[in-house]
């Protein structure tokens, strides 16, 4: 093992014990560790790092943008340790705003992403994708939390799914409407029969009865996209897996408006739903829609008319 890859595992020690995660880190700050190992290279440089993030070359920058964002912050551990190393600068790869404005799925798009995913060869695999699909739509939950759940995370007679470990270090349940415990047992006993024997624990399994990976379902998810011929909203907003926990959460605050709900009174409850640290992250939805920032608008103005 290398001083960097014995430095890494530090860094990524100190990291943990502060509460974060740092799953994606460890297997892509592994691959940075190797990377400088096999140049011989002995301190950090923003040379090297920059290399690194930008491959392959065909990449996206904003994939470019994330891999540099890691290094740098092993970068800023490793110059307190050893100031040869350096720190690469922020910015240095650009790659157009922080907030991308989220495409809003329809229940139709939806409908068509889960037609394209039982199109998918082997039927293990069709109905995996089709539960996933359905699950962050129904739900709102991270990507990253629907490939961790387990078997044993879902109470059939509770109907309530449990979020362990989250972004935040925290858990949380999720209670599921009749149709969406409906589905998700009928594909239970589906990959019980295809799968009696997984060698996983996950409650989604691949057609090989592993748990799912991030990038294949990124991957797979872009190809159901183009073959449900989904289009984006705008030139800059690409329909992406992520966007359906954005659907979720400005359907849910859409209807609360239009049902005359206290939304000021509910929004915690959506945040704590939807795995917030802070109900004012959830604030954000707010302005993802011009027909929630019209609703707003006019339940304020209604309230100014008559303030009782």
């Amino acid at each position: 093992m290398s001083p960097l890859h014995r430095q890494l595992e530090e860094y990524l020690a100190i990291r943990r014990a502060m509460g974060f995660k740092m799953e994606r880190h460890e297997k892509l700050l592994g691959q940075f560790a190797d990377y400088l190992a096999a140049h011989a290279v002995q301190a950090l440089t923003t040379e090297h790092a920059l290399a690194w993030a930008t491959s392959p070359h065909q990449g996206d920058p904003r994939w470019w943008a994330a891999r540099l964002s890691m290094v740098r912050g092993f970068a800023v551990h490793l110059h307190a340790l050893d100031p040869a190393h350096q720190v690469p600068p922020r910015g240095l790869i650009p790659h157009g705003p922080r907030r991308t404005v989220p495409h809003l799925y329809t229940d139709r798009e939806i409908a068509a992403l889960v037609r394209a995913a039982g199109a998918l060869s082997f039927p293990l695999r069709a109905a995996t994708y089709q539960t996933l699909v359905r699950l962050l739509a129904a739900t709102g939950m991270r990507v990253g939390e629907a490939i961790r759940l387990d078997r044993a995370d879902w109470d059939a007679d509770l109907e309530v799914l449990t979020v362990r470990d989250t972004k935040f270090g925290k858990s949380r349940q999720l209670p599921l409407h009749p149709t969406s415990t409906t589905g998700l047992q009928d594909y239970l006993r589906l990959r019980d029969r295809l799968s009696p024997s997984p060698s996983s624990s996950a409650l989604l399994l691949s057609t090989r009865g592993h748990r799912l990976r991030y990038e294949r379902v990124w991957d797979t998810f872009h190809r159901l996209v183009g073959q449900a011929e989904l289009t984006p909203t705008a030139p800059a907003s690409p329909p992406r897996i992520h966007d359906l926990r954005h659907s979720f959460a400005v359907a849910t605050l859409l209807d609360w408006y239009r049902n005359g709900a206290d939304v000021q009174a509910m929004l915690p409850r959506l945040s704590t739903y939807l795995g917030h640290a802070d109900p004012k992250h959830t604030y954000w939805y707010l302005s993802a829609a011009p027909e929630l920032l019209a609703l707003a608008a006019d339940r304020l103005d209604a309230h100014q008319k008559d303030p009782r």
